[in-house]
């Protein structure tokens, strides 16, 4: 089982990292002369990245070879993350993290591709649980790696470490992963990729930048109007395609949809927390970026822990009660996150934290799951892209929306030092909107899923 743990191994090196950057953010800023607030676009960057190039990510393992794309995906990212390491500018820092993204979005399709087509189906499920443990383990160890890394050495570490593992994973790469292709190869659709990516890429950009200073005024409402524009001309393409890059008629699916739409809003408000939570304990309460992340990887633990329960509770409580409860309970833990001072004890930031990451994660199992629950074996992999494309998205729209509170403050005050207390309001407007996704659950069948959760009335 060689092959499961160099693919896992891959993964766990782009998990790792994101959460590793999350932890330093003021740092870096403070290096780079910034408002902290700007270093949202070091996020969105990446994860907009993602979004636009997973959908191909398939079509070019079936076309180039797992082992070639794969590697490649290794390399680019390697070499993206010592340009961010070297980096002196913003502008340099954004394009970096977006190179970064091009080759973290190759990794976990073209991984699973090969799993799937390489390893016997006796084996299968077996391996694929390897993939699993980079996600639950990265996001964990991340904040602390990050955080001692930016206290005790330099913020520039954090993508200096990525070089030897980089590099160990392209030698285990060319030597272990077999050079698998499709049997039959899609035809890509090139148009639907160009319309798709540029309004993604340009609305979320333009809301990204709304309001700063560094670009025309003009320039954020027109980037968010061509996006739509391209956006809307997608839609009109991809009825008349028979294979669209994004298959938008899986929304006709209400346990997709719900997955879709209503997990949107739940993860636009979750993913903010990595870009505002280290800044209001570093800024706001004055901690260490080693003190902030032994705090921050209490999320990711509590997440861990429910990953081995999830099931049972599913089985006991069916996909609409947890979703509407469970998303009730993790945007009141999110909300609590307003009530931290810097008085308050470590050890209840920690247990909030842990606890809010139980439910949070909980309610991403849930969504993960009930997304194919409907889904036609033939449409499998268009579905997991599909909804692939719309977490990154979600959680670069989740940056960029509490960037804007906090910014809209900044504004109002005439002051651009950022308080405490614009922290809390940031987390309480942010975990309205986590709450508003139960609105589109209400709408789900009780029954809804009851094959995959294996619930019964």
């Amino acid at each position: 089982m060689i092959l499961p743990l160099v693919i896992a191994s891959a993964l766990f090196l782009e998990n790792m990292d994101s959460t590793v950057l999350a932890t330093s953010l003021p740092a870096i800023a403070l290096d780079l002369g910034i408002d902290p607030i700007v270093l949202k676009l070091a996020f969105t960057s990446y994860l907009l990245s993602l979004a636009v190039f997973i959908p191909i990510s398939g079509w070019m393992a079936e076309r180039f070879g797992a082992r070639h794309v794969f590697r490649a995906a290794i390399i680019v990212f390697t070499v993206a993350s010592i340009a961010c390491a070297f980096t002196t500018t913003l502008p340099g820092f954004i394009a970096a993290r977006f190179l970064q993204g091009m080759g973290g979005a190759m990794m976990v399709p073209v991984g699973r591709f090969v799993l799937v087509r390489a390893v016997p189906k006796s084996e299968l499920v077996q391996a694929l649980s390897y993939l699993t443990l980079p996600a639950l383990i990265g996001p964990v160890i991340g904040p602390l790696i990050g955080g001692f890394l930016t206290t005790y050495l330099h913020w520039r570490w954090i993508f200096f470490i990525n070089l030897p593992m980089g590099l160990l994973g392209i030698i285990l790469a060319t030597r272990y992963v077999p050079d698998v292709k499709g049997d039959h190869l899609t035809p890509l659709d090139g148009r639907g990729f160009l319309l798709s990516g540029l309004g993604l890429s340009s609305l979320v950009f333009g809301l990204t930048i709304l309001g700063r200073e560094f670009l025309p005024l003009a320039v954020a409402p027109a980037l968010v109007i061509f996006g739509f524009l391209c956006l809307a001309l997608y839609v009109l393409h991809a009825r008349h395609v028979p294979h669209p890059i994004l298959k938008l008629k899986l929304l006709k699916l209400p346990t997709f949809r719900t997955s879709v739409v209503g997990g949107f809003f739940f993860r636009a408000g979750i993913g903010s927390n990595p870009f505002l939570l280290p800044l209001m304990l570093q800024i706001g309460f004055g901690l260490s970026a080693f003190q902030s992340g032994s705090l921050t990887f209490a999320s990711s633990a509590g997440a861990l822990i429910m990953k081995f329960t999830a099931p049972r509770i599913l089985k006991r409580f069916g996909f609409r009660q947890i979703l509407i409860v469970n998303g009730l309970i993790s945007a009141a833990f999110f909300g609590a996150i307003a009530l931290f001072s810097e008085t308050t004890p470590h050890i209840l930031i920690l247990a909030v934290l842990l606890t809010g990451g139980f439910f949070r994660s909980l309610q991403f199992t849930c969504l993960n799951a009930i997304a194919y629950a409907e889904v036609e074996p033939s449409d499998l992999s268009r579905a997991s892209s599909f909804a692939s494309v719309v977490q990154q998205i979600s959680g670069s729209m989740g940056v960029a929306f509490a960037a804007i509170i906090l910014e809209g403050l900044q504004f109002m005050r005439g002051d651009l030092l950022l308080k405490p207390d614009d922290f809390r309001i940031a987390f309480a407007v942010v975990s309205v909107l986590v709450a508003s996704s139960v609105l589109f659950h209400r709408r789900l069948d009780p029954k809804a899923g009851a094959d995959v959760s294996g619930h019964a009335d």
